[in-house]
């Protein structure tokens, strides 16, 4: 039901954004919210939003492991750690890739530095999240290109405020999206 909420969430002759920021901050203040938001990816993603997420998470974790769920897997009950894997994998190998750590202990580290990340914090997030997203974006026509560092760095640092915010959190999706724009780009030169 958020979901359909979030969606439909229009003001008559205004963007919707600050409407859907306080809804999403007032739902992240319950359980079931804060889970819904940390593990849908609506809206931006950027890295601040993502700590604010993974921090309301962290605040109902007792009883949110009470729980059994059914997320990615139909008729397979998942713990809340494995939820939070499939789900949130990205943000831990992005901004707290220290394997041995328990996913609680993963997410603490990822929402702290999240929370206080500088725009070059972000882009070494990116950077570490950036061969998972090569790997899925199968279908680059100058993947070579794309995929150099010099090329991703030159990239990145040219990114007005807003563009950069959305993709700040190093989340897959959004950074594959940033490979196909940038990759159309060359097609066009």
């Amino acid at each position: 039901m958020v979901s359909h909420v979030m969606g439909d969430l229009v003001q008559e002759g205004q963007k919707s954004f600050p409407v859907r920021h306080d809804y999403e901050a007032f739902f992240r203040e319950t359980a079931w919210g804060a889970l819904f938001f940390a593990t849908t990816h609506m809206g931006a993603v950027s890295a601040e939003r993502t700590a604010r997420r993974l921090q309301a998470v962290l605040r109902f974790w007792e009883p949110l492991q009470c729980a059994r769920y059914l997320f990615n897997q139909p008729g397979v009950p998942q713990t809340l750690e494995e939820v939070m894997v499939a789900a949130c994998g990205w943000a831990m190998d992005a901004w707290c890739p220290v394997g041995d750590a328990s996913v609680r202990s993963r997410l603490e580290g990822a929402a702290e530095r999240m929370a206080r990340a500088t725009r070059e914090d972000c882009i070494e997030a990116i950077f570490r999240e950036m061969p998972r997203a090569l790997a899925l974006a199968r279908k680059l026509k100058h993947r070579e290109v794309v995929a150099d560092p010099a090329f991703l760095r030159e990239r990145l640092a040219s990114l007005d405020a807003r563009s950069f915010e959305r993709v700040s959190g190093a989340l897959t999706g959004e950074l594959i999206g940033l490979l196909y724009d940038w990759d159309q780009e060359l097609g066009l030169q």
